[in-house]
Formats: structure tokens, sequence, C-alpha cells
């Protein structure tokens, strides 16, 4: 692959939180972004708040990573998705694929906590099928485009990172159908690093917790603890989890950062409560 050329990404859930910020990150230092997500005018949005960090940066700003062209040479296309939508997949996949011609990263972000504060026994069917669509069903169609493609495409491979959780590995109390979800999502990225061995397809898995995000906004406030108490709990820059995705992306295929944990320092996690 040539190091010198515009690598190509799709971040889904582009149009807030996470999603925004690695977007942001990836058009800043030289990517060409595909944004996927539900709503049209928070996509445009993120373009423009690219289009901004690109204006406001000095000529060689710190960041850019040496030999790829710098982010004023990036370009971004939106693209409204509802990842649970296996036809609106095959849309995002065939656009990215007719504007920039192959696909470096897939960054599958996309996701819904759900209803929160609700006992399981009282879970509606509805909402556990809402959070599994947008969660698994989304992660699984999004990944098996790009690694369709990935495989198809000459130069042959790319990297799919797959945004799990803290909850991938420790739940919050009255969070059944997100959790599932997540645990899930890590089989789902352990078997595509195998599977995509021989077609230099490779996948890892960032667990991010307290990321300051509308997501997380209660968390400054006060959250349910495990032991039945509601806490404040600190939180962190969500452009230093865009700065370790980024990271993780620009690896040299024959690398792969399989799992990384990015909290912030003080939440509540090992035993959590």
């Amino acid at each position: 692959m040539n190091a010198h050329r515009t690598k190509i990404a799709i971040v889904t859930g582009a149009g807030s939180g996470i999603g925004r910020a690695v977007a942001v990150e990836l058009l800043r230092t030289g990517w060409s972004v595909t944004l996927a997500g539900r709503r049209a005018e928070r996509l445009e949005e993120t373009a423009e708040l690219a289009r901004a960090a690109l204006a406001d940066a000095p000529p060689g700003a710190a960041g850019e990573p040496a030999g790829q062209p710098t982010g004023k040479e990036s370009t971004s296309l939106c693209v409204r998705t509802d990842v649970s939508r296996p036809e609106e997949v095959a849309a995002l996949f065939d656009a990215t694929r007719n504007r920039f011609g192959r696909l470096d990263l897939l960054f599958n972000n996309a996701g819904t906590f759900g209803p929160g504060g609700v006992p399981f026994e009282e879970l509606p069917y509805d909402a556990w099928r809402h959070v599994v669509g947008t969660n698994l069903d989304g992660a699984f169609l999004c990944a098996q485009a790009a690694y369709r493609q990935m495989k198809e495409q000459d130069p042959q491979g790319g990297r799919i990172i797959n945004n799990g959780s803290i909850s991938a590995h420790t739940p919050r109390p009255r969070s059944a159908a997100y959790t599932a979800t997540k645990h899930a999502l890590t089989g789902l990225t352990k078997s595509l690093s195998l599977d995509g061995r021989p077609y230099r397809i490779v996948c890892g898995q960032i667990d991010i917790g307290n990321a300051a995000t509308d997501m997380t906004s209660r968390m400054t406030t006060g959250a349910l603890q495990a032991n039945g108490e509601v806490a404040a709990e600190p939180v962190m820059d969500v452009e230093d989890v865009a700065r370790t995705v980024r990271h993780m992306a620009e690896l040299p295929l024959e690398a792969n950062v399989q799992f990384a944990t990015v909290l912030a320092s003080g939440m509540p996690y090992v035993g959590r409560g």
C-alpha cells in the first residue's frame, strides 16, 4: 500500500460524540472520511467542524503523520445511514467505493445504550431489539460489507476497529441489553481477526469508559453504582479517544492493537463498585 496516498475511512455514528471526534481527527490529519449516521444535518455539522479545524491549523501542524497528505487534502462524504438496515449499509459502502475507490478503515462505532435505569424484568422486548439491532446487527452488517470490499480491492486488505465499551468487560446496573451486545462485539472482533488473516484484513477493538459526550453527560451529576448508591463519575476528553483510534488506524497492517481500554482514570471499573 502506498503510504503517501490519502487513506479512506468510514466512521459510523459520526454525527455526535465519539464518532464525531474520531471523524474530525482523521480528516484533520489527512484521511478522507465517509460520515455515516441517521441524521444528515448532524453529519454536515461534523464535516463543518472538520473544515473549521483545518482552516485554523497552521501549516505543518503537529499531529499530522509524516509522509501522509495534509488534512487540507482530505475530503468528507456524508451518507445518511441506519446501520440496522441492510439496504442502507449496502448503499453506504457503494457510495464510498464510488467516491473514493477503496476502503482502508471502518470505525464501527454506531451504538445506543437503550432505555436507562429500567429494571431487567421491566425491559420491553422492543427496546431490547432496538439495542441489539443497532449495536450488534449494525456492527455485523458494516463489518461484513467492509470485509467484502477489503477482500476484493487491490491492494487487498484493510482495518476494522470496533467500538466496544467498558461494558464489554464489566456491566453497569440495569444495562442488560447494552452489556450483552458489547460482550458479543468482543466475539465478533476476535472472529474477524482470525478470518481476515488470509486477506490482510485486521480487526481490533477499543473499549471506552466515560468519554465526555452527550451520551455520558449524566455521569458527572450521578450514575447508579453496583452498591445501589448514585454517585458522580469523572470523565475524560473525547479527543483522547480520537487520538487513540487514529494511532490504531495508522499502524501498518502487519501490526494490530487487538484490544485497547481507554477510560477516565478515576472511574469505577475494576470491581465496578
